[in-house]
């Protein structure tokens, strides 16, 4: 499908072709047209470089109270309970769903293999073809929705305004990069489910499309953002001059892998949680002044690299690293981002008709820090309950102008993604933050005659940007994900950050 028209109406409006998006879409097309919109190609998403898993308590030893108790732990008492106890409830029943439609999670003698990843206290994450987990769940669910008669996808449509009438979403502007046009696209509701923003950050595994799109429209309209500072690092990204960040699963420390120094000396506990393994690493790097630290697979048994993770072994081989012989120089990137834009527990956000869901939504299931693989459950669990919430409103006509008077910040991607890396990255402080939200209030804006996709994309990694650097210097504790050298120890009261309203 094409922008062909001046305009578009549909029932259901879903931003987004991930995950959470895609099992929206399977919910809304039995009760009204759906249009799922891509901004780049319909596989070019988060949820398709997931490697880790999906956690569920289904094994024999596991019980939904032991997820549950796990992800309130690594949340760090900012975990809304309610969420979390919905997401671990509804986690085998999503599983089951998957299977059902022909998910092929990854099994022995029959039977479905349970891996362990950090701070999980009970073998619970199930995997597909050893470390392309998102990628098989993203091939089902799109397998699904595309069957389904009410469902219609358009790819290279970059969403560049939420569309917004006496206080409620009408739909949205999608961006034609072809012949560089804008086009309306009207709808009784809009869920957002446009993933992370990890690409403000200079070093990141998200894939290029992670600009934060979502959370800046969602400012934009009016939307509150919550705990937006809470930003996960990653802490073992292949790190190469010559090769991008790709992500070396939390899987490979589950099975074993070990984190050396450039002497060869273990350093740290590799299965503590993500945000306590990065500080670590970068504390090993400042004390040797080693560039990396190194993850080591090489005493796995022989075949475990190639069969287990072949996805992985295979990219380090086009890099010329074998990492059955010798072990991957890794540094900590910016992989997930715990808050965004706050919704209830159907999905809704603060604006009426606007929804979200996966990762650009803050339900309050991560807390501080994300426990891993929980966030392909959530976007799958939140995507089917943000669906049957917005089932439930009444149609509305279409409504809302395109904006237009545009600006755009003068300063080039590199530089922001700098300013955010070296002042809101792993380690934090009042002086770093206050002259990152002080560069990024100040940078001036500008129209440009004929704005391209990159345009929009750099106006929202600067909005998001300013939000991470003004929650992050107005939380004076280090809890979860974030950590403030001047602020070492965590506050008394978990108290969430929301930010909405101010110009930026």
């Amino acid at each position: 499908m094409a922008l062909a028209s001046e305009q578009i109406v549909c029932d259901y409006l879903v931003i987004g072709a991930g995950v959470a998006g895609l099992r929206a879409a399977i919910t809304l097309a039995a009760h009204g047209r759906v249009l799922v919109l891509a901004k780049d190609t319909l596989h070019e998403s988060a949820s398709e470089y997931a490697q880790g898993g999906i956690a569920a308590a289904l094994s024999d030893d596991d019980e939904v109270s032991l997820h549950e108790q796990d992800t309130l732990a690594a949340g760090d008492g900012l975990c809304d309970p309610e969420a979390v106890a919905t997401l671990v409830k509804e986690g085998p029943n999503v599983i089951e769903e998957l299977l059902e439609w022909g998910a092929a999670f990854d099994r022995e003698d029959g039977e479905l293999v349970f891996g362990r990843e950090g701070a999980h206290s009970r073998n619970r994450i199930l995997h597909a073809h050893g470390d392309s987990t998102g990628r098989e769940i993203s091939r089902t669910l799109y397998r699904r929705a595309a069957a389904l008669s009410n469902v219609r996808f358009l790819s290279f449509a970059a969403v560049t305004d939420l569309l917004v009438e006496n206080g409620e979403v009408r739909g949205a502007v999608a961006f034609d990069a072809r012949y560089g046009e804008r086009h309306p696209i009207f709808a009784r509701a809009v869920l957002l489910a446009t993933g992370g923003l990890g690409r403000v950050y200079k070093e990141t595994t998200n894939p290029n499309v992670a600009t934060g799109d979502g959370v800046a429209m969602a400012w934009r309209a009016g939307a509150v953002i919550r705990d937006i500072e809470f930003v996960q690092f990653h802490p073992t990204a292949l790190h190469f001059d010559n090769a991008p960040r790709f992500l070396l699963s939390e899987a490979l420390r589950g099975d074993g892998a070990f984190l050396r120094n450039a002497a060869g000396e273990r350093f740290t506990d590799e299965l503590a949680s993500r945000d306590i393994v990065s500080r670590a690493i970068v504390r090993e790097i400042a004390h040797t002044g080693s560039p990396h630290m190194f993850l080591d697979m090489t005493h796995f048994e022989p075949g475990v690299m190639e069969h287990h993770f072949p996805r992985i072994y295979q990219t380090c081989l086009r890099y010329g690293l074998d990492l059955t012989k010798t072990p991957a120089p890794v540094h900590p990137a910016a992989h997930y981002a715990m808050g965004g834009v706050h919704t209830n527990l159907d999905g809704l956000t603060t604006v009426p008709r606007l929804y979200a869901a996966g990762e650009v939504a803050c339900t309050g299931v991560h807390g501080a820090n994300r426990l891993a693989s929980n966030s392909l459950l959530e976007g799958v669990v939140f995507g089917a309950r943000a669906a049957l919430s917005m089932l439930a409103l009444e149609a509305a006509s279409p409504s809302g102008g395109i904006p237009q008077t545009e600006v755009f910040p003068a300063m080039t991607e590199s530089h922001l993604r700098s300013i955010t890396w070296d002042h809101c990255g792993i380690t934090r402080n009042e002086e770093g933050l206050a002259k990152a939200a002080d560069i990024l209030r100040s940078v001036p804006m500008e129209k440009r005659p004929a704005p391209t996709r990159q345009d929009y994309e750099l106006r929202s990694m600067r909005r998001v940007a300013l939000l991470i650097a003004m929650a992050a210097l107005d939380r004076r504790e280090s809890r979860g994900g974030h950590y403030r050298s001047d602020y070492p120890e965590k506050a008394k009261e978990a108290v969430h950050s929301t930010l909405q309203g101010t110009p930026l």
